[in-house]
């Protein structure tokens, strides 16, 4: 009898491919970061929006809807409108004076010296400090009893200032803000060191000064540096939460000790949240300074075409090549 002829072999399994070995390992690595931006980012912004339409007050249970009356309290309520006043005027003041400081401590340390490294850490050191350790230690420096403010004051003979309060609050503030430049410095280093120095070379054979080449070289291709030193130095300083630590007594309660001048909007929205226990308006607070912070950073934005000026500019969309009685 004849035997019957084989079977055909299923079709063989195929190994995946390495743009699917790809995907999966891309989904593998990124699904951690998913899974904590919705757990810590998504849903308490979600929920603080949902609480901005409330009257919660993190306690009780029978919080209620009530529309736009916490931000129509925000724009009507003078405290909040001072303290974000007081946030604009500390934001215009010191985002130049730190972007200026960095820049010039880069210019200097950037120059062929001897142990410029040394300077490069000892001036970087300052940035290193953690914000809360930095604010005690300028708490203690400026203290009216025992601080080395005041002691330096006797040693020459003049009387002790109580720095901690107005008017002085504000300068001390101003001088911890500075006292951080080298971060700015680091960055504005990195960007000077990407400058080829052909060109300034070339500037010096044709006759150009130090200063024609600063500013007519050096700066315009800083100039994307600098940007991005004011859009994150706006940021940040209109989220300023610093001031508290050097108040007299950092607590919930003890919030009203911080001086007047630096009475600061995310100082007032500390205030609402822990102090007074209004949830729904310290919500609709941070919700207004979000958005005033995606509108100052869209406005930068527009205002610097033309004063930015990129080393590689942006590819222009290359037209689609026709074939031979083709269609446009």
């Amino acid at each position: 009898a004849s035997s019957s002829p084989p079977r055909p072999a299923g079709p063989a399994r195929r190994p995946a491919s390495l743009r699917a070995r790809r995907a999966r390992a891309f989904y593998v690595f990124t699904v951690p970061w998913v899974l904590g931006f919705l757990a810590l980012t998504a849903f308490p912004l979600g929920y603080a929006l949902w609480l901005s339409f409330t009257n919660a007050d993190g306690l009780s249970q029978n919080s209620r809807f009530v529309g736009l009356d916490n931000y129509r309290e925000v724009f009507s309520d003078p405290e909040t409108m001072s303290s974000l006043w007081r946030t604009g005027v500390f934001t215009a003041v010191t985002v130049p004076l730190t972007i200026v400081a960095g820049l010039l401590l880069a210019v200097l340390v950037n120059q062929p010296i001897r142990a410029r490294g040394v300077f490069r850490t000892l001036l970087y050191l300052p940035a290193v400090v953690p914000p809360v350790g930095a604010a005690l230690t300028f708490k203690l420096i400026f203290d009216r009893d025992s601080g080395a403010a005041n002691g330096a004051l006797d040693l020459a003979g003049i009387n002790g200032v109580t720095w901690l309060v107005d008017p002085y609050a504000r300068w001390v503030l101003i001088v911890l803000t500075l006292w951080g430049v080298g971060n700015g410095m680091i960055i504005s280093l990195a960007g000077l060191q990407d400058i080829p120095k052909e060109l300034n070379e070339a500037a010096r054979v044709d006759g150009a000064s130090p200063w024609q080449s600063f500013t007519r070289i050096t700066l315009p291709l800083l100039s994307p540096v600098i940007f991005f030193q004011v859009v994150t130095g706006i940021i940040g300083s209109l989220q300023t939460f610093m001031p508290l630590l050097i108040a007299l007594d950092p607590t919930p309660k003890g919030v009203s000790s911080v001086p007047e001048s630096n009475y600061f909007y995310m100082i007032n929205v500390f205030a609402q949240y822990f102090a007074n226990g209004r949830y729904g308006y310290a919500s609709a607070l941070l919700w207004v300074l979000f958005a005033i912070i995606c509108v100052v950073t869209f406005l930068i934005f527009k205002l610097s075409k033309g004063a930015v000026f990129y080393s590689v500019e942006p590819e222009q969309a290359k037209p689609k090549a026709r074939t031979i009685g083709g269609s446009r």
